[in-house]
């Protein structure tokens, strides 16, 4: 595997030509980017600034723009956790910029068909795992395009796409 940061992991979604599909399954991340707005949340401060999200936003329309669909998969635990609950605030953005985003409560899936990491998964063609530092910081992506690792990524991926319910519709059902 190979590990690509920033710029080198941002044109993975440059260079997708149909899909760059997020599956996410932990419950908390701690980027230092979002230390401070999640602060906010949590002392009940309404955002009001995303700049810190920009660069994010920014790459999602550039790929979208393309043609090219960026999905991402949230596998959530209940009752959520704070961070959960701002990142169902916070997706809005998202969603404005074009990524479509899908929320599963983890209780509806079979841990045992599900991966223990997040990954990217670009064309069918490659996955890159996530690769955090240990305070929590990103730092990038562990790429292959092992065909069997491609294959069962994109097994998951489609179980959990179709399990899974539109942030939209999520919201307005609550956890479930």
């Amino acid at each position: 595997m190979l590990l690509l940061e920033g710029e080198a992991f941002d044109n993975l979604l440059r260079s997708a030509h149909q899909e760059a599909f997020h599956l996410e399954v932990q419950d908390t991340y701690s980027t230092p980017e979002e230390t401070r707005p999640f602060r906010d949340f949590l002392n009940g401060v309404p955002a009001k600034d995303y700049s810190w999200l920009r660069g994010w936003l920014d790459l999602v329309a550039e790929t979208t723009t393309r043609g090219v669909a960026v999905r991402r998969a949230r596998v959530v635990t209940v009752p959520h956790t704070d961070y959960t609950r701002w990142l169902l605030e916070v997706s809005h953005q998202n969603a404005a910029a074009g990524e479509q985003i899908r929320y599963l409560s983890r209780h509806e899936i079979d841990p045992e068909r599900l991966t223990v990491d997040d990954w990217w998964l670009f064309d069918r063609n490659s996955v890159a795992f996530t690769v955090f530092e240990p305070d929590g910081r990103w730092r990038g992506g562990a790429l292959t395009t092992d065909p069997r690792i491609v294959a069962y990524c994109v097994r998951v991926r489609d179980l959990v796409w179709e399990a899974a319910v539109a942030h939209s519709e999520y919201l307005t059902l609550g956890a479930r």
